[in-house]
C-alpha cells in the first residue's frame, strides 16, 4: 500500500499529520492565489454542484474545500454544532438544513484554480440552478445512492442539457441504509437517458464502506487519517477482481459508443492503455455523449479527493468551450460573434452579470469574464442601457466572505460592487460596441399568494425589500391586482413564498401576512332580462331628468370574459351626445357588480329607445339612469358566478396515478386525458383555480417529492351553487367601509 501524494494545504493546518505520509510542502493561502492571478486558461475549472434535495451537495462542498486547505474545519450542514457549513452563509439555510441561495467559492487543487458553485435543490429555488449553470464551464451531478433519480435530477439533467454544460457524476451516501449505486447508474441510464458507466466501485456499502476501486487504473483506494485526508492506493481484494474486471470492460464499451478512437480499437479486440482510456472519456465528456460516474460518502470522508482529480482530468477548461455573444449589424439583425477566451488585455473585456445581491457594502454583482481583462478603476459599459460605471472594487467570493483583487481575465467568476444593473446584462470596456451574451431561461411563476405589511407603518420597509429580492430573483414578482385590490406574490412554490417573507421580517424587520390569494370571480347574467329606468331629480334651479330602455343579454361562451355596449336607438329621444354617458354609466358598474362585488362579465348591453327633458337632461343625468337600468336588471334577472378554470398538467411516477387522479377529482377537477412513458405519467385537467391553492405541497408529499405540475389559464365556467351562496354572505356581510375600498 503506497500514500498518493497530494497538494493540500492541510499539512501546514495540522503538523502532527506530517509524519503519516510524505507530502508536498503547501502554500500559505496569499501564496495560492497570487499563484492563480495569471494561469493559463488549462490551469481554471468552472464547476457547479446540482442535484436533487438532500443528495450532499453542500456536504460535499465542504470536503472540497477542507481538502483544498481553504478552510480548518468541516461542520454539519444543519449546524447541530452551532457553526454550519460554510457555504450556507444565510441563518434561515443553517436553521432549516437546505441551501436557499447558490454560494460561489475557489480553491486550488493540483496547481488549479477551480471557481465552485454550490447551488440549491429545491425546485423553489430553480432559477439559482439555471443561472449558475449559464455560466459554468462543467457540472458535478450528486446522486444520493439511495434515492437515486428523483425528481429535481431531472430538473436539473434538463437545464444542463439547455446550456451543453458537460458534467461528472457521483453517487453519494454510500455509508446509508439501502445504499444501492448500480441501482442508481441504470436509473440514469433509462429516466436521464445517459450513456453512463461506473469509472469506480465501492469496496462494501452501508456500514461496510472500506474504500473504492479506480477502475481505470485498476487499483483501490483507500482514506485514512482522523478525516479521511490521507489517500492509500492498493490493490483490488481478490473476491473483487474478477467483477473489477468486468465493470472496466463495461466501461471501456460505453466509451467505445461514444469515442471514435476507443471504438476503433474496441473493435479491433485492442486494451486501451490507461492515458488512452483516460483521453478517450475525456473527449466523450466533453460532448456530452457520456457520463463518468464517481461514488462514495462526503459525510465519511471517502470519494472526495479522486472526484477533484476528475474534475481536472475530465472537465473543460474555459479555452475548451465556445462561448457566443449576440451582436447586432448594419442590417439591424443579430448575428453570433465567437468570444476569445484568451486571458489577454489585448481583448476587449466582455462579462455577464449573472447574479445580484444585496450586501452590507451596498450591491453586489456576480459577473463571469468571458473576454480580455479588467482592471480596478477601468470605466465598463453597460450595452443595455448604455450607461458608463467605474469599477471601484472588486472581489472573489468564498460563501459570504470576500477577498479584493485589482484584476480579472477570461474565465473568471468575480464580483463587482457598485453595479446598477439587471441580471442578465452584458458589459464591455467599448461604448461602441453593441453586443450582448445570450439569456439565461426564467421559468414562470406557479404559485401566488397575497401580501401585506402587519403593520401599516411598515409599508416603506415592505417596499425596499421588495425591490431589492424582485431585483435578486427574477422568479420572484410582486404586483398589485386591480380585480382584487391585493398585493399579490408569485413564486416557484409555498417554501420560496415562505422564505422571502421570513426574510422580509428578518432583514427589514417587516413582518407580512401571507394568504391565499382572491380569486377574480365575474358576475354575469343566465338569460336576458329587459329594462326602463327613468331617473328624475327635481330640488329646485336645474334638475336631472333621463330615460333608458332596452335590453341586458348574456353573450355566448366563449366571449363570457367581455363586456359589449350597443346603441340600438332610433330617432332623437335620446340625442347622440349622450349615448356615451349611457356607455359610462353601464360600464361603472361592471366595475363592482352587486351580487358580489366582483367585476361583470359576458353581458350585452343593448339600449334601443328612451326619453329626454330639453332643460333638465345633461350627462350626469343619463349615467345615473343606465347605473339604475343595471340596478333594476340584478332585481328582475337571474344571475350568476364565473369562476377561472386552469389547465393543469401534472407528471409524476406511474405508482402514484391514482392518488393523484383522487386528489384531482376532490378539487372538483375534470380528467381530460392521460399519457405514460417509461415508468411516468402525465395527467391533463381542468381544475377551478378557487380549488388549486396548496396543491404544489399536496402533489409532493403524495409522490414523495417527485411530480411536478404546470397550470395555465383556460376559461370562465359557472361556479356550483353553494359557492355563490358563499360569496354573495360575504359580501353582504361585509362592512360599507370595505366595500368601497374594494371598490
Amino acid at each position: 500500500m503506497r500514500l498518493l501524494k497530494t497538494t493540500t494545504a492541510l499539512a501546514c493546518l495540522r503538523p502532527k499529520w506530517m509524519n503519516i505520509g510524505k507530502q508536498v510542502p503547501c502554500m500559505s493561502y496569499a501564496t495560492q492565489i497570487k499563484a492563480t492571478d495569471h494561469k493559463e486558461l488549462s490551469k481554471i475549472r468552472n464547476i457547479g454542484i446540482s442535484a436533487h434535495i438532500d443528495s450532499g451537495k453542500t456536504t460535499l462542498t465542504e470536503r472540497i474545500l477542507f481538502y483544498t486547505g481553504m478552510i480548518s474545519e468541516m461542520h454539519e450542514v444543519r449546524g447541530k454544532d452551532g457553526v454550519g457549513a460554510v457555504m450556507d452563509s444565510m441563518e434561515l439555510e443553517r436553521q432549516r438544513g437546505i441551501t436557499i441561495q447558490s454560494a460561489a467559492t475557489y480553491t486550488l487543487w493540483k496547481d488549479h484554480n477551480i471557481n465552485i458553485i454550490d447551488t440549491p435543490g429545491h425546485v423553489d429555488f430553480t432559477v439559482e440552478v439555471e443561472r449558475a449553470l449559464r455560466v459554468l464551464d462543467g457540472a458535478v451531478l450528486v446522486l444520493c445512492s439511495v434515492g437515486g433519480v428523483q425528481s429535481q435530477t431531472l430538473t436539473v439533467n434538463r437545464q444542463m442539457k439547455r446550456y451543453s454544460v458537460p458534467c461528472l457524476a457521483f453517487i453519494n451516501k454510500l455509508d446509508r441504509m439501502g445504499a444501492n449505486p448500480v441501482r442508481v447508474l441504470n436509473q440514469m441510464r433509462s429516466k436521464l437517458n445517459h450513456n453512463a458507466a461506473f469509472m469506480q466501485y465501492p469496496i462494501g456499502l452501508e456500514s461496510n464502506t472500506k474504500g473504492i476501486i479506480d477502475l481505470v487504473t485498476q487499483k483501490a483506494l483507500y482514506f485514512k487519517g482522523d478525516h479521511g485526508e490521507m489517500v492509500y492506493e492498493d490493490e483490488i481484494p481478490s473476491d473483487m477482481r474478477s467483477e473489477a474486471e468486468d465493470l472496466r470492460f463495461e466501461l471501456i464499451e460505453h466509451v467505445s459508443n461514444a469515442d471514435d478512437i476507443i471504438g476503433d480499437m474496441f473493435l479491433e479486440e485492442k486494451t486501451p492503455t490507461v492515458e488512452e482510456l483516460k483521453a478517450g472519456i475525456r473527449r466523450a465528456c466533453l460532448k456530452r455523449t457520456f457520463t463518468p460516474v464517481f461514488v462514495g460518502t462526503a459525510l465519511k470522508n471517502k470519494g472526495v479527493q479522486p472526484l477533484l482529480d476528475a474534475v481536472l482530468s475530465y472537465l473543460p477548461n474555459p479555452s475548451e468551450v465556445q462561448n457566443l455573444a449576440l451582436k447586432e449589424n448594419s442590417d439591424r439583425e443579430e448575428e453570433k460573434v465567437i468570444l476569445s477566451p484568451e486571458r489577454s488585455s489585448k481583448n476587449t473585456f466582455v462579462g455577464l452579470a449573472f447574479k445580484l445581491e444585496a450586501g452590507k457594502f451596498g450591491q453586489l454583482t456576480y459577473v463571469r469574464v468571458y473576454q480580455g481583462a479588467l482592471k480596478k478603476g477601468d470605466v465598463i459599459y453597460n450595452t443595455r442601457t448604455g450607461k458608463k460605471v467605474k469599477v471601484s472594487r472588486m472581489v472573489r467570493m468564498h460563501s459570504n466572505e470576500m477577498r479584493d483583487i485589482v484584476e480579472t481575465y477570461a474565465g473568471d467568476i468575480t464580483a463587482f460592487f457598485g453595479i446598477d444593473c439587471a441580471s442578465g446584462d452584458t458589459f464591455t470596456t467599448n461604448p461602441k460596441l453593441s453586443i450582448a451574451m445570450e439569456s439565461m431561461y426564467i421559468p414562470d411563476p406557479v404559485i401566488s399568494m397575497s401580501i401585506k405589511p402587519k403593520n401599516s407603518k411598515d409599508i416603506d420597509n415592505f417596499s425596499k425589500a421588495v425591490n431589492r429580492f424582485t431585483k435578486e430573483d427574477p422568479t420572484y414578482t410582486i404586483y398589485y391586482d386591480n380585480d382584487c385590490k391585493e398585493t399579490i406574490a408569485s413564486g416557484m412554490g409555498e417554501l420560496h413564498l415562505e422564505i422571502y417573507a421570513q426574510r422580509m421580517e428578518r432583514e427589514y424587520n417587516c413582518p407580512v401576512i401571507m394568504g391565499k390569494p382572491k380569486v377574480a370571480f365575474r358576475e354575469s347574467l343566465v338569460s336576458p332580462v329587459e329594462f326602463d329606468y327613468i331617473h328624475k331629480k327635481q330640488s329646485g334651479g336645474a334638475g336631472q331628468f333621463g330615460r333608458v330602455i332596452g335590453t341586458l343579454e348574456p353573450m355566448e361562451a366563449d366571449e363570457n370574459t367581455k363586456v359589449e355596449f350597443v346603441d340600438d336607438t332610433m330617432g332623437t329621444n335620446v340625442p347622440k351626445q349622450f349615448i356615451p354617458a349611457v356607455e359610462k354609466g353601464f360600464r361603472g358598474i361592471c366595475e363592482k357588480g352587486l351580487l358580489t362585488g366582483h367585476k361583470v362579465a359576458g353581458v350585452r348591453f343593448r339600449i334601443v329607445d328612451g326619453a329626454n327633458h330639453m332643460v333638465d337632461s345633461n350627462e350626469i343625468s343619463f349615467i345615473l339612469a343606465a347605473e339604475g337600468a343595471m340596478k333594476q336588471a340584478y332585481e328582475d334577472g337571474t344571475w350568476q358566478i364565473l369562476e377561472p378554470i386552469m389547465s393543469v398538467e401534472i407528471n409524476a411516477p406511474e405508482e402514484f396515478q391514482g392518488t393523484v387522479i383522487t386528489h384531482m377529482n376532490k378539487r372538483r377537477g375534470i380528467i381530460m386525458g392521460t399519457d405514460a412513458n417509461e415508468g411516468w405519467f402525465t395527467l391533463y385537467s381542468e381544475v377551478p383555480l378557487n380549488n388549486m391553492f396548496g396543491y404544489s405541497t399536496e402533489l409532493r408529499s403524495a409522490t414523495q417529492g417527485k411530480g411536478e405540475f404546470a397550470m395555465e389559464y383556460s376559461r370562465y365556467a359557472p361556479a356550483p351553487t353553494e359557492l355563490i351562496d358563499s360569496l354573495a354572505e360575504e359580501y353582504s356581510n361585509e362592512p360599507q367601509t370595505a366595500r368601497k375600498t374594494r371598490r
